[in-house]
């Protein structure tokens, strides 16, 4: 291979996400001093300094820390026991920030009772504390009763679903979406007791006489300004919806590492959950199958095992 399209391989090597270690190794291993100075030369990886030596730009080089550890982290994250994946997956998201808060609802809402149960056990256990009151003392916004009261949830997961009552819920929820111009619909304690509170199947009945209230519109649809009640929404009524939306932000080239993060944490929590669902919804809103949309984008072994995680099941 011509020493100029081995360059143009190594630095998209480092694009995307993971690394292409196969590549690198296959290239790199064999350049002389030379052709790495001239390598150091003809990338924007590297500036020189005062003294004429090329020098890793710094943005440039924790970037490449941080894809080169990307599949050591899938793989740490699909090895530990799920309780503990999602205790740490919980403090991670509340030392982040509101940017991450999304994960405090996608856990709270998208875990059966017994499992939320082992996560608060796990995180008890590795910080010495509550989830509940990490989330009350970091939460400072509208958002902490919510929050605290989804971590905190043991939802009833019978069939059984009272439709007088959904339907009188459903008009609450309603009525404090109209009325949001007023009072944040989160500062209304029966919005946050009848998301937090009630079964799967109940808010199925609640969320389709929503609509009938609403002439047709959707309760994800009328609090889009409101995204951590969104996000409840979605991971309560069409989780695979919520996942998809955070695995596309992920793969767009130009997500933020936080963003970056929703690719690994979904296909690692839902690989043996909704992933089939995921998998077959994914191309109706995104024009393309999952499994390419990872092919083109990912690299090395992190594709190679993010890839496998996806074929789990066929």
């Amino acid at each position: 291979m011509p020493f100029c399209d081995e360059v143009d391989v190594v630095g998209k090597s480092f694009l995307g996400l993971g690394v292409d270690e196969k590549s690198l190794i296959s290239i790199l291993g064999k350049w002389n001093k030379d052709e790495a100075r001239t390598f150091r030369t003809l990338t924007t990886f590297f500036i020189q300094d005062e003294r004429n030596f090329e020098i890793w730009l710094v943005e440039h080089l924790e970037q490449l820390k941080r894809e080169f550890l990307r599949f050591q982290g899938a793989i740490v994250l699909w090895t530990m026991h799920p309780w503990e994946r999602d205790a740490r997956l919980i403090k991670k998201a509340l030392i982040d920030g509101p940017k991450s808060y999304n994960v405090l609802v996608e856990i709270g809402c998208t875990r059966k009772s017994d499992e939320l149960m082992g996560a608060r056990k796990a995180y008890h256990s590795l910080y010495e504390c509550s989830i509940e009151e990490d989330v009350a003392s970091i939460v400072i916004d509208v958002e902490r009763k919510l929050f605290v009261a989804l971590v905190s949830s043991y939802r009833y997961e019978g069939p059984k679903v009272h439709e007088d009552t959904a339907k009188s819920e459903a008009k609450t929820l309603y009525n404090a979406v109209i009325n949001a111009g007023k009072k944040h619909p989160l500062e209304d304690e029966d919005v946050v007791r009848i998301l937090s509170t009630r079964s799967k199947l109940h808010l199925k009945s609640v969320f389709k006489y929503y609509k009938e209230f609403s002439n047709g519109k959707g309760m994800e649809e009328e609090v889009e300004v409101y995204l951590s009640l969104k996000h409840t929404v979605e991971c309560l009524s069409t989780p695979h919806t919520y996942f998809i939306k955070v695995l596309e932000e992920a793969i767009n080239p130009d997500a933020d590492e936080k963003m970056k993060e929703g690719l690994t944490r979904v296909i690692v929590t839902q690989a043996d959950v909704d992933m089939k669902v995921i998998k077959k919804e994914y191309p109706k809103k995104n024009g393309a199958a999952l499994v390419d949309k990872i092919e083109h984008m990912a690299n090395g072994n992190f594709k190679n095992f993010l890839l496998t995680l996806l074929a789990r099941g066929e």
